[in-house]
């Protein structure tokens, strides 16, 4: 008999246990209200925030957390739009002071063309968040060195890019991610570049903890309809990564036996 129940298949991260792997974001909605109503539809438990463009504190202006509830989803500060370490420094530790948050992601950007990290300067921002008691989940390339060198420095989480922030071109180089997510004993989350539910599905096929997104929503003609295809591809690829996928061959082998044909 075929097992049907429900699957409890949770991931953690600095303590904190999560059942949806997806993870979106609160950047080019129309508006907080469709951003909402995405983050509804997604099933997501996180939303990650830019600290330096949304919000959180102006009581003048919309406030996302009016609209997204931080007691329902966690909210996860992020540093984009930071060129140096210090500027992720200070602007983790206003994030900090706004909303008590600790838990983090880092991203510490090269240039504004292509918005590939800095890989030392990210490693260099991570030892000095650690020290102030951040948790740190950090976007990077999809380098296994590096991403071995930010898990020795006290990353929470490696967030290797699948291709450019906003580029939708999905998974670049799967190989590498797949070299990360075997070496790594932290999560391991694709960040950047999926462009539609194909690309997140890959993603979890190859073994990541979850994905992030923001723009392959945001930009889709029916925000709310590609949530929940996001939604619904994370849950298949990592379904189908845990069923173990069958052996490629190089020629054809029947569904049917072919002993005994008529």
């Amino acid at each position: 008999m075929t097992d049907t129940a429900p699957r409890t298949d949770s991931w953690t991260v600095a303590g904190r246990t999560f059942n949806s792997r997806l993870i979106v974001g609160t950047g080019k909605y129309r508006d907080y209200a469709q951003n909402a109503a995405a983050a509804e539809a997604s099933g997501a438990e996180m939303v990650t925030v830019a600290v330096r463009r949304v919000n959180l504190t102006d009581p003048n202006q919309p406030v996302l957390t009016d609209f997204i509830d931080p007691k329902k989803y966690t909210y996860l500060p992020n540093t984009a739009g930071c060129f140096t370490g210090e500027d992720a420094v200070r602007t983790l530790r206003l994030a900090r002071e706004a909303g008590g948050w600790t838990l983090v992601k880092l991203e510490v950007l090269a240039d504004p063309k292509t918005l590939f990290p800095d890989m030392e300067e990210t490693l260099r921002s991570l030892k000095l968040l650690t020290v102030e008691g951040f948790e740190v989940m950090v976007y990077c390339t999809d380098d296994p060195v590096y991403a071995r060198k930010l898990e020795d420095a006290g990353a929470v989480a490696i967030m290797p890019l699948g291709a450019p922030i906003g580029s939708g071109l999905g998974v670049q180089n799967p190989i590498n991610i797949r070299l990360i997510v075997e070496q790594s004993k932290v999560p391991v989350l694709v960040d950047a570049g999926v462009g539609t539910a194909s690309d997140a599905a890959i993603a979890m096929e190859l073994g990541c903890d979850g994905v992030l997104m923001n723009t392959a929503i945001a930009e889709a003609r029916d925000p709310l309809l590609m949530a929940s295809a996001m939604k619904h591809a994370v849950i298949a690829g990592r379904e189908s990564y845990l069923a173990g996928r069958m052996k490629k061959r190089f020629y054809a082998d029947p569904s049917s036996p072919l002993a005994g044909l008529i």
